[in-house]
């Protein structure tokens, strides 16, 4: 499968990532160490705030689907270039 990027977005086949905020939870992560692997974390959302394991993925600006907003840091980029 063929990796499509923007200048701050890239999508991997599963959604548009922010390659900023990417780089930032990546920094964290190899930081901190966790105690409990993946798997016991992720299950179901049993709270009313589930957390995503990619804090990074972007989110459509507009109902066209031209413009992605990262709720993260707040970075919009148009999409529409391909």
């Amino acid at each position: 499968m063929e990796k499509i990027e923007l200048n701050d977005f890239y999508n991997d086949g599963f959604g548009w990532i922010c390659k900023h905020c990417e780089r930032e939870l990546n920094k964290q992560n190899n930081v901190s160490t966790q105690k409990h692997s993946r798997l016991m974390h992720e299950g179901e959302a049993e709270s009313k705030q589930p957390k995503l394991s990619n804090q990074a993925l972007a989110k459509w600006a507009d109902k066209a689907h031209r413009t992605l907003f990262c709720p993260r840091c707040s970075i919009t980029e148009l999409a529409d270039k391909f």
